[in-house]
C-alpha cells in the first residue's frame, strides 16, 4: 500500500520566497515524516530515544522533522553495492552492538 501523497500548502503571494528556503524550512509531523522515509512512524519513535534516526526539533509536545534533515540522513545511508567498505563497516558495527 502506498503512502498518501503529501499536502502541498499554498504561500500567500506577500510572503514567497525562493523556492530553496521555502524548501530547507518545512517541517513534517512523525507520521509524515515515516510516510516520507516509507518508514513505520514506530520506527521514527524508536530512533528518537535509542538513536541512530534523523534530526528532529521539539515544539512543545510535538515533535516535527525537516525535509532537509530527513533527506541528508537517508544520503548518509546510501551505498552502491553491499561490498562497499563504508557499508560492511557500518552493518558489521551494528551486528555487534557498536555505533
Amino acid at each position: 500500500m502506498r503512502p498518501a501523497p503529501l499536502r502541498q500548502y499554498p504561500v500567500p503571494a506577500a510572503t514567497q520566497q525562493p523556492a530553496q528556503t521555502t524548501q530547507s524550512a518545512r517541517y513534517l509531523t512523525n507520521n509524515e515524516a515515516a510516510a516520507f522515509l516509507r518508514l513505520s512512524p514506530r520506527t521514527l519513535e524508536k530512533q528518537r530515544v535509542i538513536g541512530g534516526g534523523p534530526r528532529f526539533r521539539k515544539f512543545g509536545r510535538r515533535v516535527m522533522y525537516a525535509i532537509s534533515d530527513l533527506e541528508a540522513w537517508a544520503d548518509a545511508r546510501s551505498f552502491e553495492m553491499t561490498s562497499d567498505p563504508q557499508y560492511t563497516e557500518q552493518h558489521a558495527a551494528h551486528r555487534t552492538g557498536e555505533r
